[in-house]
């Protein structure tokens, strides 16, 4: 099967860069009303509606949802293009409608959505907060989850770029967990059910993008959506949509998980455990933070009348202006990289000197656009040809 064909064949193509908001898929979500059965099923703090949508009729029931965090909207987008391959009448999309229930939240934080940020409108972080559920939001998920009684979680989110797989220092494009249960991290039945569907999802993306999927840290804090589920007996999965080169809008990353997804249900979910699922789940490399966006090498400065040959390193800032993303490269470490540092971009600056509004010292949470030599720019992390 050519999944990436199939993730591209339906991707959705009204859902673009990573900016994506209620606004934004509730037309979707109406045109979807003919295939599958979507509801209202409560509010965010700002009253704005959460929706469900309900696929399928099997015996295997499955409960995901997306945009926990505002800002993480690339499992979204990998939702969407999946809905349509489901509403096709692809053989196996039919057979998954017949053996698996699947209820989907494709945004359970629709005001963090719209405010471009991690927390919900009260500045409280969702997936903290599942014990005590202190927030609507999450107090709807879990009656969710309650009343649907799942066999198994899917927890759909986006890392940072800073994130890499350890041994093989390439940025972790996609990653996964099979959370803890406990303080111990041991791993009980519950976690190699899941661990089961994550080497198969793994060795399917190993096709796509080599050495560059992740296993998540998987310490425990039972406030986490992850870890609370598994604690309650329910197979639970993280997804992270992480970065690879040259998509930051993760328009290419989104078909990793439309694949990490469909392959997902290509394997048996009966309580069939060997001890080379554990194995193999353990030699996926662990999500490593090695990354900058970009790191400027061999740079002169100025420090206190003292010339020095340094490398600095710079990130990308996301704001919303005008109702638009916009990435702010700022600088984020001067001389004090570690030595598998790796950027997303590097340049070799060839000791030229640093200049940048009347110093010679790069300053941290400046914007990255300084000049080097006098003759050669960087405008926003990126040098000018």
């Amino acid at each position: 099967m050519d999944y990436l064909q199939l993730a591209t064949q339906y991707l959705e193509s009204n859902l673009k860069g990573k900016y994506i908001h209620l606004d934004t898929i509730l037309p979707l979500l109406e045109s979807l009303k003919n295939h599958f059965e979507i509801i209202e099923i409560g509010n965010s703090v700002q009253s704005r509606p959460i929706h469900q949508v309900k696929i399928g009729s099997g015996k295997t029931k499955i409960l995901m949802w997306s945009q926990m965090h505002g800002n993480e909207s690339t499992t979204t987008k990998g939702l969407f293009d999946f809905f349509n391959f489901l509403k096709s009448n692809n053989e196996i999309a039919n057979r998954i409608k017949s053996d698996y229930t699947l209820l989907c939240i494709p945004m359970l934080n629709p005001d963090g959505a719209f405010l471009y940020t991690r927390e919900n409108a009260n500045k409280v972080d969702l997936n903290r907060d599942a014990f005590d559920a202190t927030q609507p939001e999450m107090q709807l998920l879990k009656q969710v989850y309650s009343d649907f009684k799942p066999d198994y979680c899917y927890n759909l989110h986006d890392q940072r770029t800073i994130f890499g797989t350890e041994g093989f220092n390439l940025p972790a494009t996609v990653s996964f967990l099979s959370p803890a249960f406990d303080e111990s991290r041991a791993f009980n039945e519950v976690r190699l059910k899941a661990i089961r569907i994550i080497n198969k999802m793994n060795k399917t993306l190993q096709s796509y993008i080599p050495n560059q999927v992740g296993r998540f840290d998987d310490s425990y804090n039972i406030n986490c959506t992850g870890d609370f589920f598994t604690t309650q007996k329910t197979p639970t999965i993280l997804f992270e949509a992480g970065h690879f080169a040259d998509d930051y809008g993760r328009d290419l990353v989104r078909k990793f998980i439309f694949i990490a997804l469909l392959s997902s249900f290509h394997v048996s979910y009966e309580n069939v455990i060997v001890d080379k699922d554990l194995d193999d789940y353990l030699n996926i490399p662990q999500n490593n933070k090695c990354f900058y966006d970009f790191i400027y090498k061999n740079v002169k400065i100025i420090d206190n009348n003292v010339e020095k040959i340094i490398n600095f390193a710079a990130q990308y800032s996301e704001e919303i202006e005008n109702g638009q993303l916009k990435f702010i490269a700022k600088i984020v470490n001067v001389n004090d990289l570690q030595k598998n540092s790796k950027g997303h971009i590097e340049y070799d600056c060839e000791e030229g000197l640093f200049y940048c509004k009347g110093s010679h010292f790069p300053i941290i949470n400046e914007k990255a656009s300084f000049v080097i030599n006098n003759l050669t720019e960087f405008n926003n992390g990126v040098k000018n040809n």
